[in-house]
């Protein structure tokens, strides 16, 4: 059976979503929020990617993100490992952070993308944490309106309006808009759901379909598996592969894109070079 490549963005960006554990806190103040933006804009200056749009919320966070040369997976996981340490040093706690998988759609063309942007923008106006947008500084609203920022990449979306207030005009306007949400999202994805997302990803009905990609095939698919959502239990039911092999298969191919220490930050690397009044 041909081995199918996992879907992607036919203009790579792609809808990213962070969860704190158990859905607690990962913000508890603004110097929290600081200093995960300033850990955010020193990746994207080691990776190489575009942030189009983001928002922090109390317990998670949204992000239109669009990869260059590193993986989806590499880039969150040098985020939320640089930021769980910061954030447990100064709470002094232990243990994760984030749910253990970022959650993302892609985004596949330019209407959706204009759907996901004004969603991610207009969070805090429909959580009541602002009363017109832009009196929340911990989102990229801003950055579109006055056309200039310190992290957020604008001139993709800029180029999908006549001018700037067609596109502020847009932003702000009601809606139901349905992407990707935090709070009705199936963080414990179903078994049935699980076959669908398998079948998508390989074209496989069965686990003895399976079977038939070879060894490097099988690790790295269950690995892309991981990442969309399903359980090492679920992948191991659904592939025939055991439990023992899937847990290597996706900690073995974490260790294989990055070691620890180049996920980590000295201190003195992570000094906050933003002030209190920047457009993100």
């Amino acid at each position: 059976m041909p081995r199918t490549a996992r879907e992607k963005s036919l203009i790579n960006i792609f809808h990213v979503m962070l969860r704190g554990i158990n859905r607690q806190n990962i913000f508890e103040d603004d110097e929290d929020r600081n200093r995960f933006m300033t850990i955010l804009g020193q990746c994207k200056e080691v990776s190489g990617f575009k942030l189009h749009a983001f928002v922090l919320m109390s317990n998670h966070i949204h992000l239109l993100i669009e990869p260059a040369g590193e993986a989806l997976d590499k880039i969150f996981r040098r985020v939320g490992t640089r930021y769980a340490v910061w954030f447990n040093r100064k709470y002094q706690r232990s243990g994760h952070l984030f749910q253990d998988r970022f959650r993302s759609e892609c985004v596949q063309d330019d209407q959706y993308y204009k759907t996901v942007l004004r969603y991610i923008l207009q969070n805090p106006t429909k959580a009541g944490l602002e009363n017109r947008p832009g009196t929340y500084r911990w989102s990229s609203y801003l950055a579109y309106e006055k056309g200039k920022a310190a992290l957020t990449d604008t001139q993709y979306a800029m180029t999908l309006f006549e001018n700037r207030e067609q596109m502020i005009d847009y932003l702000v306007q009601n809606n139901d808009d349905s992407v990707m949400d935090e709070s009705e999202h199936d963080w414990c994805i179903r078994d049935d759901r699980a076959k669908e997302i398998l079948a998508h990803m390989t074209q496989c009905t069965s686990a003895s379909d399976y079977q038939h990609f070879d060894s490097s095939a099988q690790k790295e698919y269950a690995r892309e598996l991981y990442q969309n959502g399903l359980s090492m239990g679920q992948i191991a039911r659904l592939t025939g592969m055991s439990k023992t092999t899937v847990h290597r298969a996706i900690h073995d191919g974490h260790n294989d894109n990055c070691v620890e220490e180049d996920l980590l930050l000295k201190e003195s690397e992570i000094d906050s070079y933003i002030d209190e009044n920047v457009i993100w």
